[in-house]
């Protein structure tokens, strides 16, 4: 029996998350796991809706599952994070997995992992100009933590800014990376809670 499925809802999130599996010692997490990634076919609205459907058939083959996708774009933004999360969570129950289960809902998308202080952020995604970054993100409306509110269009902006395609590759480098103290989005930490408790070093 392998340790871990886990079911994202697109590439990018995919490649961010193996970017930091390879950092075992810096998630506090056992260096051995096996664990295989699976990209829902229908996105964030099917892992909110068929996460259960999707990985029942592989309940008896890994010891604990973990659906991440991104609030906005599920189709049902008007419930809370939470509110999706139990949604989920309680349906992999009925489909066999009981606790062996965690949802993860990233609010509003993934690229709210990104901006944080650490210097690889601006190097990756603006080849090191701080003054390109840091004027693109001065112009756009932030939350209360200081990122973005539209994350996913001001790291897009910052790219096109600087011609650099958006590949799957940039949020794999950035999960490889930058430290992951920097990040202190709810959703991230959340993650790295459930990985150091059912993988413990």
């Amino acid at each position: 029996m392998k340790d871990l499925i886990i079911l994202v809802a697109d590439k990018n999130t995919e490649s961010a998350i193996q970017g930091l599996l390879l950092r075992p010692k810096a998630l506090g997490i056992r260096s051995n796991l096996k664990w295989d990634i699976f990209v829902h076919p229908q996105r964030d609205p099917g892992c909110l809706r068929n996460a259960h459907n999707f990985l029942k058939p592989f309940c008896k083959e890994y010891s604990y599952a973990l659906i991440i996708f991104d609030r906005e774009g599920c189709g049902k933004e008007n419930l809370s994070v939470k509110d999706l999360e139990e949604k989920v969570q309680k349906n992999l129950k009925s489909s066999g997995w009981d606790a062996r289960a965690e949802v993860i809902v990233i609010d509003p998308e993934l690229e709210v992992w990104v901006f944080s202080n650490s210097p690889h952020v601006v190097d990756l995604i603006a080849e090191g100009d701080k003054e390109a970054y840091h004027n693109i993100l001065s112009k756009e409306e932030r939350t209360s933590t200081g990122k973005p509110c539209k994350p996913k269009q001001v790291m897009e902006n910052i790219l096109r800014e600087k011609n650099i395609p958006r590949s799957s590759a940039i949020y794999k480098q950035l999960a490889k990376k930058v430290s992951l103290s920097k990040c202190c989005d709810p959703s991230f930490n959340q993650l790295c809670k459930i990985l150091k408790t059912w993988f413990p070093e």
